[in-house]
């Protein structure tokens, strides 16, 4: 039988993913406002908080479905390929979105913002995941029944 992540590593796992990719998103933004004349923090750091809380949920249903579909005792370099891409099409539609809305139009802006973030955030998720892959499951629960 394949031993699935626990609840608590999926939720740690996704609070160290969204620290990551905030910070990303944080920086996009700044930096494509800013090419485009706009730049304001306020708005990157709006957009950030925003979309850490949003994508919080969205990222812990998306693990928890991974999960449910997941093949064999190791997760494989094309495995992690496919949920990168599916995590993706999520996260950057909801990155225009959330953008679109706090700078008020649907424009190019927002739409740079989400297809700059669709090439950092691919790399920085598909590194994550195969980071977290080098923690063994169970580990996390243990940790934190001895402390």
């Amino acid at each position: 039988m394949v031993k699935q992540e626990s609840h608590l590593r999926s939720l740690i796992k996704g609070i160290s993913w969204r620290f990551i990719a905030t910070t990303d998103t944080i920086l996009v933004v700044l930096l494509i406002t800013c090419l485009y004349g706009q730049c304001s923090i306020g708005n990157a750091l709006k957009i950030g908080l925003i979309e850490f809380f949003i994508k919080y949920g969205i990222y812990y249903v998306h693990e928890r479905i991974w999960q449910k579909i997941r093949k064999g005792s190791t997760v494989t370099k094309r495995q992690s390929l496919h949920k990168t891409i599916s995590w993706r099409v999520l996260a950057t539609t909801t990155t225009f979105i959330i953008s679109g809305a706090i700078l008020k139009s649907f424009n190019e802006i927002a739409l740079f913002i989400a297809l700059t973030e669709l090439i950092t955030k691919f790399a920085l998720y598909y590194l994550h995941e195969r980071l977290w892959l080098r923690i063994p499951v169970g580990k996390i629960r243990s940790y934190f029944k001895k402390q």
